[in-house]
């Protein structure tokens, strides 16, 4: 694919996404980064620099294999807008309607002086609620947290576990813990992509990675994504890196990361800089990109809109305001709402969301424009470098 048209992105101008990614690899904060920026259908940049695995002294490329963790979820939410295409559900849809499990929850109700109590609520979680993570469902992730410790105990499992527990499985441990708020009344992270790939699975009839593969990673030319890494692929694979606490060194991370992930619907995906940006591009021009189309322009509009509640919004913003700030939440991401919170340029209706190993896509529906960038280490948001890189991509354009 040949260059764009300079007048659009300026290439002297993107020289400074270079400078910023190359200065996080030469000052040793990253091992290596990749980045990729596109523009109607033309690539403007596509660079990579240092390694995927420093110790093997492998260079990082654009066909490096990242594991790209929550970024799987905008394809989950992908997949299940294609089923919307169909006619199966609209995003006011209650999922007990696929998942009878579902059909009653029940909320823990903090009473003070540390108590607390399971309580049913009538209120039906929907499909827009799973997109935007208000249905009360968590990620058992806060050490001190009531809800999250409940969450712990059910879902501990044994390796023999983990390895043949599938997602419908999962979706139906979910269904007896209770939710942490009444649905749509708050925004709170947690398993409700996984969920919806569950429902994915049951309204296709079909496993979800097959699925995604059929109907999102073949017709996109996406070849090396999927939730496995193929033998013959592995040596593509980046390492990830953490930061020593004492010495402060790159050191490689002691988080089990199995070749084989779960093929759920929340994370465990594994992409190249190129298959993700063909996604994004799909997503950048109204649902085509390459003679290849996969939503109509509406379905792929909904992506730059706001689906929460503007309570959950609130709660959202309160979470992370640093981050959140301006920001409401769409299907499986976040939708820009007000540029004049966050401290840079956007356009409303841009959206954006990142992976645990600090991968990072972002779209702008009304420029037709997009950017990946790729790299791996953890935590995500240890580095500025998500806004950093949408700000270098901005002051690019100059036409």
């Amino acid at each position: 694919m040949q260059p764009m048209d300079p007048t659009r992105l300026a290439q002297e101008r993107l020289l400074r996404v270079s400078r910023m990614l190359e200065g996080y690899v030469t000052r040793g904060e990253l091992s290596g980064a990749g980045a990729l920026i596109g523009i109607g259908s033309e690539i403007a940049y596509r660079e990579a620099f240092g390694m995927q695995n420093r110790e093997a002294a492998t260079p990082l490329t654009t066909d490096t294999l990242f594991r790209i963790m929550s970024m799987t979820k905008p394809v989950t939410a992908m997949a299940a807008m294609l089923l919307y295409e169909e006619g199966h559900f609209d995003l006011n849809t209650p999922i007990h309607k696929f998942l009878p499990a579902y059909k009653r929850m029940k909320l823990l109700v903090d009473r003070g002086e540390g108590k607390a109590e399971l309580e049913e609520t009538d209120a039906a979680i929907t499909f827009r609620h799973l997109f935007t993570h208000t249905s009360g469902i968590s990620y058992g992730s806060q050490p001190d947290d009531r809800l999250d410790l409940l969450y712990r105990e059910a879902l501990a499992q044994t390796p023999d576990d983990a390895a043949s527990e599938t997602i419908q499985d999962f979706a139906r441990k979910l269904a007896d813990l209770p939710l942490a708020f009444v649905p749509g009344s708050q925004w709170r992270y947690g398993f409700n992509l996984d969920v919806l790939g569950a429902l994915v699975e049951t309204i296709a009839e079909q496993p979800l990675e097959e699925f995604m593969r059929e109907r999102i990673f073949k017709p996109l030319g996406m070849v090396d994504t999927g939730f496995t890494v193929p033998e013959q692929k592995a040596h593509r694979l980046a390492v990830v890196y953490r930061r020593d606490s004492e010495s402060g060194a790159l050191v490689p991370s002691d988080v089990p990361i199995p070749l084989a992930a779960r093929m759920w619907g929340g994370g465990g995906l594994v992409s190249t800089l190129d298959d993700y940006g063909r996604f994004a591009a799909m997503l950048a021009n109204g649902g085509e990109t390459m003679g290849t189309r996969l939503l109509s322009p509406t379905t792929a509009a909904m992506f730059g809109m706001n689906w929460a509640t503007p309570e959950a919004v609130v709660s959202f913003l309160k979470a992370n305001p640093a981050v959140h700030g301006g920001y409401g939440f769409g299907l499986g991401g976040a939708v820009l709402l007000d540029p004049t919170q966050t401290g840079m340029f956007g356009n409303p209706g841009e959206y954006y969301w990142g992976g645990a190993f600090s991968t990072y896509f972002w779209v702008d529906p009304k420029l037709s424009l997009y950017g990946v960038v790729m790299t791996q280490f953890n935590p995500n948001w240890g580095y500025p470098i998500p806004w950093q890189f949408k700000q270098l991509v901005y002051q690019a354009l100059v036409n």
